[in-house]
């Protein structure tokens, strides 16, 4: 493989893998703490498939880059400026209508990124692995966008809940979309597809679920980005020393693994 395409399979994997393993952790932090038993096993759960495949991308990433020996390093023992992940999937869980709403933006757009990379994407390894992911991610998308109706049709109180919710997470969209250089040069190679031909159709879908709960769907607009250059929020510091401090002091170190 080319030096310059190996950067960009390299990049384009840390990008999706990074979203996935921070917004796995994210949901992870639901354990025991959901509003009934039903969803104290569905959410933890549904993180176990988002750190998977964080796992799984980040190991394609290392096959790449011999710098890396294992997945852990990758996940676990880079400086803050390293991750580049999304802003949205860092943020705090807040309320449960807060957490199921940003699950279902982040799936759907998932759903639909995965079937195109089924479609067309020229690392043979990462095609293969979008079949599986589409999968579970449509039903990551199912399974919030019903929580989305239900409590944005239900009582005034969780209307309103969803409503600010609805608030909370529009600084954070435009990200998801943003077109750069890198991401036109993955579109380029038939690697990974732009962000942006992924909007019509994450907006349809969205903003029919939406209106079944009685929410409106913002103006989607470049508000606040950079977590793909490094520039986080100040709260991933803090999950970032949650995640290292478990892995590094409740287990073997992974920079004794081969």
């Amino acid at each position: 493989m080319e030096s310059k395409m190996a950067e960009i399979f390299f990049e384009g994997l840390i990008r999706i893998a990074d979203d996935n393993l921070i917004l796995g952790h994210r949901t992870s932090e639901w354990c025991g703490h959901a509003p009934t038993l039903e969803e104290d096993l569905a959410l933890p759960n549904i993180a176990l498939d988002l750190i998977g495949h964080a796992q799984t991308l980040y190991c394609l990433a290392c096959e790449i880059n011999p710098n890396y020996k294992n997945e852990d390093q990758l996940a676990f023992l880079r400086l803050e400026h390293e991750y580049k992940n999304l802003l949205i999937v860092e943020q705090e869980n807040g309320d449960f209508g807060n957490t199921v709403l940003r699950l279902f933006y982040f799936s759907t757009y998932m759903k639909y990124f995965w079937q195109r990379v089924k479609l067309a994407c020229s690392l043979k390894k990462l095609k293969e692995f979008s079949e599986k992911a589409f999968l579970e991610t449509s039903y990551h998308s199912k399974y919030a966008s019903q929580w989305v109706v239900t409590l944005g049709d239900g009582t005034d109180e969780s209307n309103k809940k969803m409503s600010d919710a609805v608030v909370t997470l529009d600084p954070f969209l435009g990200e998801l979309f943003n077109n750069d250089d890198f991401t036109e040069m993955c579109s380029q190679s038939d690697f990974l597809p732009e962000p942006l031909s992924i909007f019509d159709s994450w907006k349809s879908e969205v903003k029919a679920i939406l209106q079944k709960g009685n929410l409106d769907l913002p103006d989607i607009s470049l508000k606040k980005r950079g977590g793909r250059i490094g520039e986080h929020s100040e709260t991933f510091g803090y999950l970032l020393s949650d995640l290292q401090y478990c892995l590094l002091y409740t287990s073997p170190s992974p920079r004794d693994r081969g």
